[in-house]
């Protein structure tokens, strides 16, 4: 069976990470307080984030794990123990806790190593304090997420700022997603079964189903409200049929393909030559001949644009996949048929989505390299085309599994932030989750949240540990690059019936 190319960084970028794990320092951030609950010895109260900003919310995440007993990986073994999250003043031109403040906003005492603190009715546009506890611990930062680029921010431990909630009136929300990989068996292996790789523990089900399914139960509770779904590629892990349909029932079991939710192909998804693949369509001039599994599933060709209206709002989805490589391009003739969609109504609001990242910026932070994102011609044929078309405002892309805001630069290298190019982090894997892109007649607001279900949770801890367990540093992103809010005049859309 063909080993599929997957989207981790080159050998030579991976042993680079690899020297690079003793020398990235643990940061132990944010209030120390004191707590009268008793603590029960040898439990480690770690690996403390900041998940999602809203203008009225936020949700926290921590872990609580053995100070002396390891699991499989050689990482310490989950311990379940209780949740508290206390919120306070914070003075931002002091940078410290405004005394007396703080106090206790979320308590639980179910057992749990996991633990997920969400808390709402928060003021927007407002700076806040926060100390997480377990087992009578305060939860420390265990990783820190650098400020790479125009788009991100230095994370300052102990504190976050809510959102302002974007001008207007609201009209619906699109859930981003991406790198389901449907069918994976093992997480994080670059080649040769190196570097140390995950799999899910024996008797669970398989972690791409876990994360899938918990992503789609979240998205229409009423706290989460996501009236549409985009999927920027590698909805499966090696193109196979079955990959394929299976994906696609689980999908269909949320809604309905071109009404409900939409897709677009990754690099995992491309065409394949090979007998585990010879039973689908062929590709035509092709040699060897490839075979487009996918393709049978979801029925869009090779280098396929889509196009749909939601209230509104244009959405364009992108084949970037080449045939048999991992980095991305599109053809003449998709791009001609991009010029004429966006030609047809240049001011309308348009959001494209894509799997391969499309900036300079991305190329050049990109840990697997420049190659692995879209060539840089067809990069500059798109940023081109959306000056041509000032309705364009937002490109959705996956691929390197990150969380990360980008930009186009103009002449003199200075940032173009009429247009939004986000990275979603991956749903099969840590960060675990998916965006929300809230619309409004204003602007709009994005958030990003993981899945939440225990088993999910549970998967994106062990994952965590990825290539030498610097993973965090790179995947999750800064609190700015998965939550912002922009002010846009979007007043031509209309809410959802």
């Amino acid at each position: 069976m063909e080993r599929m190319d997957c989207c981790g960084p080159s050998r030579r970028q991976a042993l680079l990470w690899g020297s690079l794990a003793a020398a990235v320092p643990a940061l132990v951030g944010g209030i120390s307080v004191g707590t009268a609950s008793a603590s029960t010895p040898d439990v480690l109260v770690t690996d403390l984030e900041v998940a999602t900003v809203t203008d009225t919310s936020v949700i926290i995440t921590w872990f609580t794990g053995s100070t002396s007993a390891v699991d499989t990986y050689g990482f310490p073994l989950p311990v379940a123990t209780d949740t508290e999250l206390q919120l306070g003043q914070w003075d931002p031109t002091t940078l410290t806790l405004v005394p007396g403040t703080l106090q206790t906003v979320f308590q639980d005492p179910t057992p749990t190593p996991y633990h997920y603190a969400e808390v709402t009715g928060l003021q927007p546009g407002t700076a806040y304090a926060y100390v997480a506890l377990s087992n009578g611990q305060q939860a420390q930062q265990s990783s820190m997420q650098f400020p790479v680029g125009v788009g991100g921010s230095l994370d300052y431990p102990g504190t976050f700022t809510t959102l302002a909630t974007p001008p207007g009136r609201y009209l619906f929300t699109l859930a981003l997603s991406n790198d389901l990989h449907f069918g994976e068996g093992t997480s994080g292996i670059i080649e040769n079964n190196w570097p140390p790789a995950f799999q899910q523990t024996a008797g669970l089900p398989p972690y791409p189903q876990v994360m899938l399914e918990a992503m789609l139960g979240d998205l229409r509770q009423p706290d989460r409200g996501a009236d549409r779904l985009l999927v920027a590629g590698d909805l499966t892990s090696d193109g196979y049929l079955s990959e394929a349909q299976g994906v696609r029932q689980l999908l269909d079991g949320w809604g309905t393909l071109e009404r409900d939710y939409f897709v677009a192909r990754g690099n995992h998804d491309r065409s394949r030559n090979g007998s585990d693949w010879d039973t689908c369509t062929v590709v035509a001039n092709t040699s060897p001949v490839h075979y487009d599994c996918w393709g049978d599933v979801f029925p869009y060709p090779l280098q396929d644009l889509q196009h749909y209206e939601v209230g509104g709002l244009r959405i364009v989805g992108l084949d970037t996949t080449t045939l048999d490589n991992a980095g991305g391009t599109m053809d003449t003739a998709q791009l001609a048929r991009l010029r004429e969609v966006l030609d047809a109504d240049r001011d309308r609001p348009t959001l494209l989505f894509g799997h391969h990242p499309v900036t300079y910026e991305s190329a050049a932070t990109t840990e697997a390299g420049p190659s692995f994102d879209i060539d840089r011609p067809t990069a500059i044929t798109l940023q081109r085309l959306y000056q041509r078309a000032p309705g364009v405002f937002f490109h959705h892309s996956g691929h390197t599994h990150r969380n990360k805001r980008t930009f186009l630069l103009d002449d003199q290298q200075n940032p173009v932030e009429s247009v939004e190019f986000l990275e979603v982090g991956a749903t099969k894997e840590y960060p675990g989750g998916y965006s929300l892109l809230r619309l409004y007649t204003g602007g709009y607001m994005v958030s990003y949240y993981k899945n939440r279900t225990q088993l999910a949770l549970a998967w994106a801890q062990r994952t965590r540990h990825e290539y030498y367990t610097l993973y965090p540093h790179y995947m999750l992103g800064t609190i700015a690059d998965r939550n912002h809010t922009v002010i846009r005049d979007l007043s031509g859309l209309t809410p959802l019936g």
